[in-house]
C-alpha cells in the first residue's frame, strides 16, 4: 500500500509560522503534524510514502529523510513550480500499485486510512472522504421568487455540507489517464474529468475526527485535541 503526502503549499494563513517552516512540520504538541501522519500510515500498514514538497523542501527532506527513522521506505517528489493538488502526479513515474492514497499534508485525523484504500472500487476513478460541517449564517436569509415575492425567510439558519477531508483514493489507471501532462491541476479538476469520462468518483462518508490545519484558530484546537488524547492519533 502506498500514500502520497501534499507537503509543498505554503502555509500562507499560518504565518509567521510557516515564513520559516513548511507547515507540514509546524508543531502539534511536541511533534509536527507530518510524523503524525507518518506514523500512521506505518502502524496502519502501508508499505512506501511519497511526499510531494516544493516550498521549504529542503528542510522536510532533512527532517524526513528517507523514512528509516520511522521503519518505512519514504521518497520525493519535487515541484519546481506549483502544481496544484492533482498536478504533481504527473511527475509520479512509478505506479506500481493498482491505487494511491493521497492525503493533505496538513490534517488531523483519527481515520483508519487503510481500510479507506483497501476497499477502493478499482473500477472507479477515485474515492474521496467527506465529513459533515456546520455554518452557521448570521443573518436572516430569503428566498424570493422570480417576480420578487417573498417565498421563506428564516431567520439565522445553520447550513450543513457534505465536505471533502483531504483524503483521497485514485485509481492508477485514472491518474495515467488524465494526468498526462506536467500542468497545474487541483483536485476537483481531475475529479471532475474522471466524471467526464463517465467514470465514478465514490463518496465514503467518515465519522473520524479531522481537522485541517490551515487557520492560527484550527492550530490551537488541533494542539488541545491531541494534547487531551495522543493515543487517538498515535499507535
Amino acid at each position: 500500500m502506498r500514500a502520497i503526502i501534499l507537503a509543498g503549499g505554503r502555509g500562507s494563513r499560518l504565518k509567521p509560522f510557516t515564513i520559516a517552516i513548511p507547515k507540514p512540520l509546524v508543531p502539534i504538541g511536541d511533534m509536527p503534524v507530518l510524523e503524525i501522519l507518518i506514523r500512521q500510515f506505518k502502524a496502519q500498514g502501508f508499505d512506501r510514502i511519497t511526499l510531494s514538497v516544493g516550498y521549504l523542501s529542503t528542510l522536510i527532506e532533512a527532517f524526513c529523510g528517507d523514512g528509516a527513522r520511522w521503519g518505512i521506505p519514504l521518497d520525493y517528489v519535487r515541484e519546481t513550480e506549483p502544481l496544484g493538488t492533482a498536478g504533481f502526479l504527473s511527475l509520479v513515474d512509478d505506479l506500481t500499485d493498482d491505487r494511491l492514497l493521497v492525503v493533505n499534508g496538513d490534517t488531523l485525523t483519527d481515520l483508519d486510512m487503510a481500510s479507506v484504500w483497501r476497499e477502493h472500487d478499482i473500477n472507479d476513478g477515485a474515492t474521496i472522504c467527506s465529513n459533515r460541517r456546520s455554518v452557521a449564517v448570521e443573518f436572516g436569509v430569503l428566498q424570493i421568487d422570480d417576480a420578487g415575492r417573498l417565498r421563506s425567510y428564516v431567520e439565522k439558519p445553520e447550513l450543513a455540507y457534505d465536505v471533502s477531508i483531504g483524503v483521497n483514493v485514485l485509481s492508477a489507471w485514472a491518474i495515467e489517464q488524465l494526468v498526462s501532462a506536467v500542468e497545474p491541476l487541483d483536485m476537483p479538476d481531475l475529479l471532475a474529468r474522471i466524471q467526464g469520462i463517465d467514470r465514478i468518483v465514490r463518496v465514503r462518508h467518515t465519522n473520524a475526527y479531522w481537522l485541517d490545519l490551515g487557520r492560527m484558530e484550527d492550530l490551537e484546537i488541533a494542539n488541545e485535541v491531541f494534547a487531551a488524547d495522543p493515543k487517538r492519533f498515535l499507535p
